[in-house]
């Protein structure tokens, strides 16, 4: 470790900022935070009446300050787009699970449209008890190693020039942590927003949130992984965020009725400790629990999604992280109260590869979505080969889902003749080259030889491709797995139609954060008719956008569940944990509120961000179309390995005899009928939430929900 009252010494104050703190109340502080690198402006801004009523918080105010601070042209790379970083009104309490997230929001380098990606960590709740709802960065500094400091103890903002600190996240948040804390006890009073090497080398950057675990006396790290707001955070020329506070404890909120949340804590972590070894294991796998499930029910994707499953499966078990890797029996809550103890983490493991090679480390996780994407989507069914990937990924500040689903696409390239080792600068990107891989990951990090290509992202790279000839540009669109510019995230859709939807029809590409549907709809056959669908890709995207808008971790919502939920009339929502919801929410505010008012508040947002991409050139049902591998088999071998399912579903679903036609014919009957049945389902899904069969949220509609501004009917009214 370097030393940190030398890099301290090293810093240039370049602006300070005191501010009269303000206390929450009822979850609401009404003021925001705003920085301007570029001319290190300092300021606060009044969140008005109308705002927090049609905006409610987190996702919304991050949308709304982005959209005022934008034009329909604004690049990712100008200086007025920025990175909104917002809690909400319930987010922070500690009295109920999964009241610790927040969400950034930025114009994506991958999309060219709003991002939202959601976070753990404790930085969005200690600026909250700072004295903000969040904050609005907007400009580039001068100099590439800005830090903006947040002193909620002395009620104060700095910026910082910061030379010597080193940039990847797992030392950063530690120097930070350790340079501000008073003494060992303060440390958990501090949080870190920090990305690496590659989120400037790359369009797929994420950012760290740190939060201190008390119990291993280390930094953890969370991620806002989707979109590149890592790659925008580097391009603004920043280091790191750090927010310091008095500490957290009692009723920072100011909640109306603080017993009723209390009561409903209690009854959800009854829930936890004596139902999760039944359903979930989150306390001892985490979301990695899913793995061997989703390869179960031929879900999980294998070979760039060509595949649902794979024998070699059983060697990446969840068992096997629970058993030989997770560190087990501790807090794993990546905020204080939460019961889940789902961030689990790989202490002491010894990195073999790379800069950090022979250095013991805290790695955290990995998720599910990271087992499979450093993992199984490559041909990779190795443990250590996915644990020192999601080290390196989370220190240089890559998203996980986005690197794991750009690997999958270059590997069948490479098996297709697209690339060779020529293009790949000697690399042998073939599925299952797990040093190939880890040595391409190195190198987006230096942004050296290949990986300045290959961290462009799928449809950038489909784009290069094409472009220098190397490969036909139909065959990659059908195996590319991206959805208006963002990767897929990892399972695979082509049997559930509703999934197809709940990935190609969101707002920002395709993110399971909106809807999951695959369980209800092919395993549970629960949403049969187009009609059902749509509902279901109605009701599901607004109610999960709540929780973004709250403050909110999904989690605690349906990955446990009461003993009596099978029993109600609509389990798949959990109609007890969305009333612990509706409870929560009353008891924090004091407004009237219920579980309709609650999809109301959502569907506002969702159709501004809808409108916002309309504004920017996108947003429209061409922009809903999905790659032909979410929906269907693309490859001969592929069908072949499916051969009994696809010659099944062509004669009972089309109508039409396999016998005697050839792997090309059946290929081309089952393309024509799964793409139909998807423009089928656009349309229902289109009229069920109040839009136009192009896509378009109708005047009407906005009018009955109460987001009929004149900013949004100036857009939406010509495409009428």
């Amino acid at each position: 470790m370097q030393d940190i009252s030398k890099m301290k010494a090293a810093h240039k104050l370049l602006k300070e900022w005191s501010y009269e703190f303000t206390p929450i109340n009822k979850g609401y502080i009404d003021k925001s935070l705003y920085v301007n690198l570029g001319n290190n402006e300092i300021k606060e801004k009044a969140i008005p009446s109308e705002m927090r009523e049609k905006f409610i918080g987190g996702k919304g105010y991050g949308l709304r300050f982005l959209w005022d601070a934008t034009k329909p042209d604004t690049k990712w790379d100008d200086p007025e787009n920025e990175i909104n970083i917002f809690s909400g009104p319930i987010g922070g309490i500690t009295q109920y699970s999964g009241t610790g997230k927040s969400i950034c929001v930025s114009i994506s380098p991958q999309t060219d449209i709003p991002i939202d990606s959601n976070v753990g960590g404790h930085y969005g709740p200690f600026v909250k008890f700072a004295g903000f709802e969040g904050i609005e960065i907007q400009g580039k500094a001068k100099n590439d190693n800005t830090i903006v400091y947040i002193d909620g103890v002395n009620h104060k903002v700095q910026i910082f020039e910061a030379p010597e600190e080193p940039l990847d996240s797992h030392l950063l948040a530690e120097v930070l942590v350790d340079m501000y804390a008073d003494d060992d006890r303060d440390k958990k009073n501090i949080s870190v927003v920090s990305t690496g090497a590659a989120a400037e080398n790359s369009l797929i950057g994420m950012l760290n949130f740190s939060f201190w675990d008390n119990k291993r006396k280390m930094i953890r790290l969370k991620q806002a992984g989707r979109g590149g707001i890592g790659t925008v955070f580097r391009n603004k020329n920043l280091k790191a965020l750090v927010v310091k506070i008095p500490g957290v404890k009692g009723n920072l909120n100011n909640v109306v009725d603080m017993k009723a949340i209390m009561e409903r804590g209690k009854r959800f972590n009854r829930e936890m400790r004596e139902l999760d070894d039944s359903q979930a294991e989150m306390r001892s796998k985490g979301t990695a629990h899913l793995t061997n499930v989703m390869n179960d029910y031929d879900l999980l994707p294998v070979n760039n999604f060509k595949y649902g499953q794979s024998k070699e499966a059983d060697k990446i078990h969840s068992d096997i992280y629970r058993d030989k890797f997770f560190t087990q029996g501790m807090p794993d809550g990546c905020w204080i109260g939460c019961n889940m103890s789902c961030s689990k983490g790989v202490d002491n493991y010894l990195i073999r590869s790379g800069p950090y090679a022979g250095d013991k480390v805290l790695v955290e996780g990995p998720e599910y979505e990271t087992a499979s994407s450093l993992g199984s989507i490559m041909g990779i069914f190795n443990p250590d080969f996915t644990i020192e990937s999601n080290f390196y990924c989370d220190t240089y500040g890559i998203c996980t889902i986005s690197w794991g689903t750009i690997m999958g696409f270059l590997m069948e390239c490479y098996e297709n003749g697209i690339l060779n080792e020529e293009r790949t600068g000697g690399l042998k990107l073939n599925f299952g080259n797990a040093d190939a891989a880890m040595e391409l990951l190195h190198q987006v990090a230096k942004g050296e030889g290949f990986g300045k290509y290959a961290g462009m992202g799928v449809r950038k790279l489909k784009e290069y491709f094409a472009g220098q000839g190397w490969g036909d540009m139909e065959f990659m669109q059908a195996i590319g797995m991206e959805n208006k510019g963002l990767e897929y995230s990892q399972y695979v859709s082509k049997e559930s139609l509703a999934q197809q939807g709940g990935y190609a029809m969101t707002n920002k590409g395709p993110q399971h954060d909106e809807a999951w549907l695959i369980f209800m709809d092919m395993v549970n056959n629960q949403i049969p008719t187009f009609e059902d669908k749509a509902e279901a890709l109605h009701y599901f995207p607004m109610f999960r956008t709540w929780f973004g808008l709250q403050g909110l971790c999904k989690l605690p919502w349906n990955d446990v569940e009461p003993e009596t939920n099978a029993e109600t009339d609509e389990p798949a929502k959990v109609p007890e944990h969305v009333d612990n919801y509706v409870t929560i929410y009353k008891a924090v505010t004091g407004n009237d509120f219920d579980r309709f008012e609650m999809i109301k508040q959502s569907e506002r947002v969702y159709n501004f961000q809808r409108i916002f991409g309309i504004r920017r050139g996108y947003g429209l049902r061409k922009h809903d179309a999905q790659p032909y591998r979410a929906a269907g088999p693309v490859t001969a071998e592929e069908y072949e390995s499916r051969a009994e399912r696809y010659d099944g579903q062509m004669k009972e679903l089309i109508g039409v005899d396999p016998a005697g036609k050839s792997i090309e014919e059946k290929l081309t009957i089952t393309r024509k009928y799964r793409e139909e049945q998807y423009e089928k389902l656009l349309d229902a899904v289109y009229s069920r939430r109040g839009w136009t069969k192009n896509g378009v949220p109708k005047v009407s509609y906005l009018k009955e929900i109460g987001m009929d501004l004149p900013e949004l009917i100036e857009i939406v009214e010509p495409l009428q």
